[in-house]
């Protein structure tokens, strides 16, 4: 026997009976919400993580709301002293989120006027949600762009450090993953610490476009009520001032769009970095052994070591590079101001954002407690990877490279057909082969000597390591990091 389901009426304001407070935009619908909409357009589960950016960005409004006469003093600080018993409650975990919470926002707010009655749907006079978002986020992002840039400053400082300690090292260098040349580890190290430099370019560089002020900018045509916006952007501590066009301000999605990319491009270069270890790291090669602290077992084979830290960093650069991806789609056809659209921003922003901090942390940790093997390294240089050096030694008896390759070139092919080592070959038999060649051509089978002849700025030589080494230490003294 089926029994018909009873359904209750619902209230004017958009809500079911028993749901808590009004929707902020409940005015306008006398039909109820389909239960699946609210959550489906809800966003409290991830941007509740700005709560102190939106009680920030409401205490300064409130000051700014009574500066322009629209709030008494009185009215003012009694708003700015609801908003920090709010903060009390997010930061003791005491704050409890109730149904029509559909964002940090409005759950804030109805928290506010629970504290201090009605004076606090004054609030948000003049402002809307789009212009709030906006601050808020600009605010969180300021701090996270600073701690960023620091943990890369970290990561730098122990990249230089082992580069200078461990200046003496030398190991093969790669191109096309063959032995190519001879290199300095810390000349392997300070490759990538140049990269991870550019990053953290990138992240100043894009700081004064994510610190500029949307609020005041309204829906979207500007605010009504004379708002000082310069002072508030100097009291909320953007150093970018303000959005110059309202509409733009709570559309501007750009400095998310910069801050994807820049996560994305560190953690593309913390993949590679991770690469080069996971090989390093091989039975083949062995140069290097993780720290127990940064690798896994095989739940199979007792003897495995496996390099995970590195890997995951490796995996979770293919995630973020989705995450921009994902993201410019989303703009792309995004009409003029603001769109729902644009709260698919926040998840891959915040995701982004935390798992660079993660990785950078990560990868602090595993460059600090490498140990490295250097009599494996050396073991890795083979005389073939000298035949530059043949050549270059006959370019400084006057030949021309293009024909000096050539030489070399058949000094290789001799020393294979006899099946030894290019430095097994005599200077009588390379005499064979052209006449310039004399005793002294002994000197270039010398792995310290090849490193040392790249003595040019940005070399692979002792001096040219130690000096790339100084320059890194005085970018991070003059950012002040």
């Amino acid at each position: 026997m089926h029994t018909r389901k009873t359904t209750v009426a619902p209230q004017a304001n958009g809500t079911e009976p028993g749901s808590g407070g009004k929707k902020l935009w409940g005015g306008r619908f006398t039909g109820a919400t389909d239960p699946l909409m609210d959550k489906f357009n809800e966003s409290l589960p991830f941007d509740r993580c700005m709560w102190r950016e939106d009680i920030k960005g409401s205490q300064a409004y409130a000051r700014a709301l009574a500066k322009a006469g629209v709030l008494t003093e009185d009215e003012s600080s009694k708003i700015q002293e609801g908003l920090g018993e709010v903060a009390k409650e997010w930061e003791s975990e005491k704050f409890e989120v109730k149904v029509g919470d559909e964002d940090i926002h409005t759950a804030n707010e109805r928290r506010l006027s629970e504290i201090i009655g009605k004076v606090g749907g004054k609030l948000h006079t003049g402002r809307s949600r789009n212009d709030q978002v906006a601050t808020d986020t600009r605010l969180w992002l300021m701090q996270q762009v600073q701690a960023m840039r620091e943990n890369l400053a970290d990561l730098m400082r122990v990249a230089v450090d082992r580069a200078e300690r461990e200046v003496d090292v030398l190991l093969p260098g790669y191109t096309h993953l063959q032995p190519a040349m001879t290199v300095r580890w810390g000349h392997w190290l300070l490759s990538h610490a140049a990269a991870w430099q550019r990053d953290d370019m990138r992240l100043r560089d894009l700081t004064p476009r994510v610190a500029m002020m949307p609020l005041g900018s309204g829906a979207l045509a500007g605010n009504p009520f004379g708002v000082d916006r310069q002072a508030l952007a100097k009291d909320l501590g953007f150093i970018g001032g303000v959005c110059p066009n309202s509409m733009d301000a709570v559309s501007d999605r750009d400095f998310v769009l910069e801050t994807l990319f820049a996560t994305a491009t560190h953690l593309t270069h913390l993949s590679r970095w991770a690469e080069d270890l996971i090989i390093y790291s091989s039975g083949q090669f062995k140069f290097v052994q993780c720290s127990d602290a940064y690798a896994t077992g095989s739940s199979l084979m007792p003897q495995k070591k496996n390099p995970d830290a590195l890997e995951l960093i490796r995996g979770k650069a293919g995630r973020l590079q989705g995450a921009l991806a994902g993201m410019m789609a989303v703009m792309k056809g995004a009409p003029t101001t603001y769109n729902k659209d644009f709260q698919e921003a926040w998840q891959p922003m915040f995701d982004s954002v935390a798992t660079t901090q993660d990785c950078t942390r990560i990868a602090t940790g595993v460059l600090s407690t490498l140990k490295i093997n250097p009599e494996r390294m050396l073991s890795g240089l083979s005389a073939d990877m000298l035949a530059t050096d043949l050549a270059e030694y006959l370019v400084r008896k006057g030949l021309p490279f293009r024909e000096t390759h050539h030489i070399s070139g058949a000094a290789v092919k001799m020393a294979e057909d006899r099946g030894c080592q290019l430095s097994d070959l005599t200077p009588a038999d390379l005499k064979t082969i052209n006449d310039l060649f004399e005793d002294d051509v002994t000197d270039v089978w010398d792995f310290q000597r090849s490193a040392e002849m790249r003595d040019t700025e940005g070399g692979t030589s002792k001096r040219s390591v130690l000096q790339q080494a100084e320059k890194i230490k005085k970018y991070l003294a003059d950012e002040g990091l």
